[in-house]
């Protein structure tokens, strides 16, 4: 039986289209291996939306090329962003490549990959499937987790001058709110305890069979409104099992009155919204073509906040972007402390292929892209120590995802605010998919430390005997959610 082993990089959706590969190369027969040496088929799904993370692919690229020097017989696939993104120039600049796969050519790996077998040589497919979009799950790789991704859209409409996914991804091509729906529930009945919907622009979703009501609030001569809220009030209403539902990534003009009024209404809806903004120069974001300004962006968050006080907020920032001043910068460093952002993603600006960007000079120093990102998290870091340490004493709702890390803790989650909590003093306990309550012990610089409150140990179940001496660490390799910390720029 022939073995596989994929590497991703880069995104929520990256790692969704992952285990959709997972998916399609399990039920054509193929086994996973834990090493890519062993494996008959190597698959690296990239992401090109940062320079960093192309480099990254080139250089495991290099390596693997090397080691099929002695091993001719292993298939190395390129797919993913930066597989679209350049195509046959793959087969080119990289040497030992045998197939270059796009996103919406996945169920097609298989059937490529009997061809490669049969002798064919290097192959690229990068097509999109704009006439009849293709949403494939991964019930059998998804559902093996508490949480689970589901992709509701997919493409951009959007043309922010610095981004590359139009080009990979293509323009916004939607999914079927029944079949969203279904995918859900059986998730659910699986036990998925926690679902994130995917998309570009996840919040400017429409439902293609035009199945959905209008949603309390929505406005039909609001250009931003879109179907999402009442995508969110279908999936709250058909699966009554879901404990939490999230998504990521809106865009800030589609967090419209009725977005709010779902949040207001839907206790499944997570207290946290990541809406990235970019910016807090309105010079900058106009270069940007963002097509919001600071106003409108504070205006919009405040109205949410102000109808769900306990909600957290996180944000994703570029730095450096050409033509930044000083005080750009500072007005950003300015929006961050006004609206309190509990974590954030931070770059530095690196040109792109084929966006706007490109034609503006990259007139930030490297030096001061770096100096400038080292103060935004700075920032950052300050206004999240000062939240978690307020959570010292509380009792939080968290929803155990699985192990901590080895020799640290037991157990490992995150409250519906996404705060990380690690629960210690539970080793012998099956807390896992389960949403317990805790007593916050500590604060640590990015996450929490909590035990189990009196009532929730009383009603906990011991694990089974075998496993008593403490729960297994992650393995090398597991998916875990993204905290909402400050990151480096990749």
């Amino acid at each position: 039986m022939p073995r596989y082993a994929i590497t991703t990089f880069g995104c929520q959706m990256n790692v969704h289209d992952s285990e959709r590969m997972h998916e399609v190369l399990r039920r054509a027969g193929y086994t996973e291996s834990d090493d890519p040496r062993d494996a008959d088929v190597v698959v690296l799904n990239t992401c090109s939306v940062r320079e960093k993370a192309e480099q990254k692919l080139l250089s495991e690229v290099g390596r693997l090329a090397k080691w099929k020097r002695t091993h001719p017989e292993m298939v190395l696939v390129v797919a993913g962003c930066v597989a679209q993104q350049e195509g046959e120039r793959l087969l080119t600049r990289s040497q030992g490549i045998d197939l270059v796969l796009g996103p919406d050519n996945i169920p097609e790996l298989p059937r490529l990959l009997d061809d490669i077998g049969l002798g064919a040589p290097p192959l690229v497919r990068t097509v999109f499937d704009l006439e009849a979009p293709r949403f494939l799950t991964a019930h059998s790789v998804a559902a093996s987790a508490p949480t689970a991704y589901v992709t509701i859209m997919k493409g951009c409409n959007e043309r922010c001058s610095f981004c590359i996914v139009p080009y990979t991804r293509g323009p916004e091509r939607y999914r079927p709110s029944a079949e969203i729906v279904a995918e859900i529930a059986g998730l659910v009945s699986a036990g998925v305890r926690e679902v994130t919907l995917l998309g570009q622009t996840v919040n400017s979703y429409r439902d293609p069979s035009s199945e959905l009501p209008r949603a309390p609030g929505a406005s039909p001569d609001d250009p931003d409104e879109s179907e999402f809220a009442a995508l969110l009030r279908r999936i709250a209403a058909e699966v009554p099992g879901l404990a939490r539902l999230r998504y990521t990534s809106p865009h800030p003009r589609h967090l419209t009155p009725s977005l709010i009024e779902a949040h207001v209404e839907l206790s499944v809806l997570a207290r946290h919204v990541h809406l990235p903004v970019q910016s807090g120069s309105d010079r900058i974001l106009k270069r940007m073509i963002r097509r919001y300004t600071r106003a409108e962006y504070v205006a919009r968050v405040g109205s949410l906040v102000a109808r769900l006080p306990d909600l957290s907020l996180s944000t994703d920032i570029i730095v450096g972007f050409p033509g930044e001043t000083e005080d750009d910068f500072a007005a950003t460093l300015s929006l961050v402390r006004e609206v309190g952002f509990r974590g954030l993603f931070g770059f530095k600006y690196s040109q792109r292929p084929y966006t706007p960007a490109r034609k503006l000079a990259d007139d930030v120093p490297e030096a001061e892209k770096s100096e400038r990102l080292a103060r935004l998290f700075e920032v950052s870091e300050e206004l999240l120590g000062a939240h978690l340490q307020r959570l010292v004493g509380s009792r939080q709702r968290v929803l155990v995802e699985g192990a901590g890390k080895e020799g640290t803790e037991a157990w490992s989650g995150r409250t519906e605010r996404n705060e990380i909590v690690h629960v210690t003093g539970a080793e012998a306990l099956d807390l896992r998919g389960t949403i317990v309550e805790v007593v916050i012990t500590r604060a640590n610089k990015h996450s929490l430390q909590a035990e189990l409150s009196d009532e929730a140990r009383a009603s906990a179940k011991p694990l089974p005997a075998a496993t008593v001496e403490a729960p297994k660490p992650r393995a090398a390799g597991e998916r875990r959610s993204l905290p909402i910390v400050a990151m480096g720029g990749g």
